[in-house]
């Protein structure tokens, strides 16, 4: 069963967004209006940036709310799903923020418009944003952990890549300043939109393991067979594990004696069960279908301790 509890993680969902929201309106607003006064592209960039950040939290409010929904006949394995959704949806929000920025600036450097030396003032708001970002992108990070939520950590994630393009922007500023080359703001630009451009790639990509009934986490493998195991007169057969949000449903096939009762399986299947939820943490549900010895169909769908060790293996010959 979840060590964590569904309520107390949706609330916290939820405040850790208002921050976010509020921290980052913030922000966004300053850099932007700043980014105008000043002159620099690159802080102008930068607080769009964060503007964007204001929309994943949005999402990220309305996904908690309907993940707090309980199971239906159309949804019977409830809405924790809707997590997952919700990030796959950030990672286009900030891909697109990314190109924008990136093609606007790109075109700029075309046209060769002039641009000025941007003023010290967008110097002092970067840095501003460097500090402000540290201390949110810390605060989502260890509530995100703390509670096993992905959307949260992919913010987090997101606002440590602001820090990185923060941190760029004020570097992109002090040489502007030293060189007086307006144009190293504009290139500074475009890396920022490669960067945020980046990191939407990423977040969507660790969203789909998840939609596609995945797990990047062998572990789990080892410890469903080590549990099944330890059950006397029961011998770990296939394996499949899902995730919903923070938590696994587990399918699994075992063997047992043919000769035994209907009732002295079921009782070997409640011990399977009992022994898995001990070993693996945040457990929505677990399957066991129960087969005799020696049986001989082969199942499309699912994991032998071998199928683990073997990709294991070739995962880490690859590495090399």
């Amino acid at each position: 069963m979840s060590k964590i509890n569904s309520k107390y993680r949706n609330q916290s969902i939820k405040k850790a967004s208002w921050i976010g929201i509020i921290g980052n309106s913030i922000l966004a607003i300053a850099k932007i209006a700043i980014g105008f006064i000043s002159g620099s592209l690159a802080v102008i960039g930068d607080g769009i940036d964060t503007a964007t950040d204001i929309l994943t939290y949005m999402i990220t409010l309305v996904a908690a709310r309907i993940m707090n929904k309980p199971p239906n006949y159309k949804y019977p394995y409830g809405y924790n799903r809707a997590e997952a959704v919700a990030t796959k949806a950030l990672s286009f929000v900030i891909f697109f923020a990314g190109a924008q920025l990136f093609l606007s600036t790109l075109l700029r450097l075309i046209k060769n418009e002039p641009h000025e030396i941007p003023a010290l003032l967008a110097i002092y708001i970067t840095i501003i944003s460097i500090l402000s970002k540290a201390g949110l992108a810390f605060y989502q990070f260890r509530i995100g952990r703390k509670i096993e939520s992905n959307m949260l950590i992919a913010n987090a994630k997101n606002m440590r890549n602001d820090i990185l393009i923060s941190v760029s922007v004020l570097v992109g500023l002090v040489f502007t300043q030293l060189f007086k080359l307006p144009v190293l703001d504009m290139i500074t630009a475009l890396a920022v939109g490669i960067w945020i451009m980046k990191a939407g790639f990423d977040i969507f990509m660790e969203t789909s393991l998840e939609l596609m009934d995945g797990t990047n986490n062998p572990e789990l493998y080892y410890k469903v067979f080590d549990a099944v195991e330890e059950v006397g007169g029961a011998n770990p057969h296939r394996v499949r594990i899902r995730k919903h949000s923070n938590l696994y449903t587990i399918d699994l096939d075992i063997e047992v004696d043919g000769k035994l009762s209907i009732e002295e399986g079921h009782e070997i299947s409640k011990d399977v069960e009992i022994n898995i939820r001990k070993r693996v943490e945040n457990v929505y549900d677990v399957l066991v279908h129960i087969e005799p010895e020696g049986n001989v169909e082969k199942e499309k769908f699912g994991l032998s301790r071998e199928n683990i060790e073997d990709e294991c293996s070739k995962k880490k010959r690859n590495a090399k």
